[in-house]
């Protein structure tokens, strides 16, 4: 029950450097969105993804079209 509903602000990220991945763990499958730089490889973590909610919410978030590529 709530009177105010949560907005969404669409925060932005270097699409030129920058891309979006679901990092997935093989041992326990906990998933955390991020960002990763294309050129040193290294993953910027924003938030866990427990459900798909939560996927879509990231993608609602940064304005993310089409599917998120994994890496285990």
């Amino acid at each position: 029950m709530g009177l105010f509903k949560k907005k969404t602000v669409i925060k932005t990220y270097d699409k030129e450097n920058k891309k979006p991945v679901i990092k997935a763990s093989i041992c326990n499958g906990e998933q955390v969105a991020g960002f990763k730089e294309i050129h040193t490889g290294k993953i910027e973590e924003v938030m866990l993804i427990k459900s798909q909610a939560d996927l879509d919410e990231f993608k609602k978030m940064y304005g993310i079209d089409g599917k998120i590529e994994k890496e285990y």
